[in-house]
C-alpha cells in the first residue's frame, strides 16, 4: 500500500454505526469512504438472481467471471454498479444479507473481491468498513477501530432502518436476523469477523451520533495528527 495515503479500517457487526459514522468521517477529513458491505451485498444479489446456493463454492465460484462490480461517488455517496446496472437499492433486503454473508465465508469470493479493495486504499485517502478490514484487507491502515455496540441496540436501530423504508420486520424478526449474521461471521473459516489485536474498541451502546463521531475523530487525531 502507498504509504502516502492514509486508511482508516472500521471494523464490527452489522447495526453498530459503521456505515453512518464512516459517512462522516469520510466527509469531515475529505477521504473516501468504501463500504465493503455493499460490494459483498452485491455479490449476494448476483448469486440470488442465479438462483445459486450461497454456501455453496461449486455452486458460487463459476458464476464469479460473469460479475462486474463498478463502484461510482456522487453527491449522494456510493454507488454499487452490478454489470452495469446500478442495483444500489437492492442490495439493502435482510435477505440479500443473508446471502451476503453467505458468500462472504467463500475463500474464492474474498479473493475476488479483496484486490478491489485494496487498490483503492492504494490510490486514495479511505475510511473502510467491513467486518475484515483492519485484519485483513488493510493490516497495515494507519487507524483501526473496531465498532460494536449491544445486540439490542444494534436491532433497535436496524428496525428502525428498516422500518423507514417500509420494510416490514418486527423488532424479534431482526434480532433474530442479527444474531444468526454474527454468528455466522465470527465462526467463519475464512477472514472471521474479529477485532485486530491493534485497533481501538469504541462501544457506541449508549453513544449518539455526533458522540460516535467525535470519539473516532479522536482516534484519528491521535494516529495521524490529522
Amino acid at each position: 500500500m502507498d504509504r502516502k495515503t492514509i486508511s482508516v479500517a472500521l471494523d464490527g457487526p452489522g447495526g453498530a454505526g459503521k456505515s453512518t459514522v464512516a459517512r462522516a468521517i469520510a466527509k469531515k477529513y475529505g477521504f473516501t469512504y468504501v463500504d465493503t458491505g455493499a460490494i459483498y451485498r452485491t455479490v449476494g444479489l448476483f448469486v440470488r438472481r442465479a438462483d445459486a446456493d450461497p454456501h455453496s463454492p461449486e455452486a458460487v465460484e463459476p458464476l464469479l467471471p460473469g460479475i462486474n462490480i463498478e463502484i461510482e461517488y456522487g453527491e449522494d455517496g456510493q454507488r454499487m454498479l452490478l454489470n452495469g446496472e446500478d442495483v444500489t437499492g437492492l442490495i439493502r433486503s435482510p435477505e440479500i444479507s443473508m446471502y451476503a454473508s453467505a458468500v462472504s465465508a467463500l475463500p474464492a469470493v474474498r479473493a475476488f473481491l479483496l484486490d478491489m479493495q485494496r487498490s483503492l486504499a492504494a490510490r486514495k485517502d479511505v475510511v473502510m468498513d467491513g467486518r475484515d478490514i483492519g485484519t485483513v484487507v488493510l493490516p497495515d491502515a494507519q487507524v483501526k477501530i473496531f465498532l460494536t455496540a449491544s445486540i439490542d441496540e444494534r436491532a433497535r436501530r436496524r428496525y428502525d432502518e428498516l422500518k423507514a423504508k417500509g420494510e416490514a420486520q418486527s423488532l424479534e424478526e431482526v434480532r433474530a436476523d442479527m444474531l444468526r449474521r454474527d454468528k455466522n461471521d465470527t465462526e467463519r473459516a475464512v477472514a472471521p469477523l474479529k477485532q485486530a489485536q491493534d485497533a481501538v474498541l469504541v462501544d457506541t451502546t449508549q453513544l449518539g451520533f455526533d458522540e460516535a463521531v467525535d470519539a473516532v475523530s479522536k482516534i484519528i487525531r491521535e494516529k495521524t495528527g490529522r
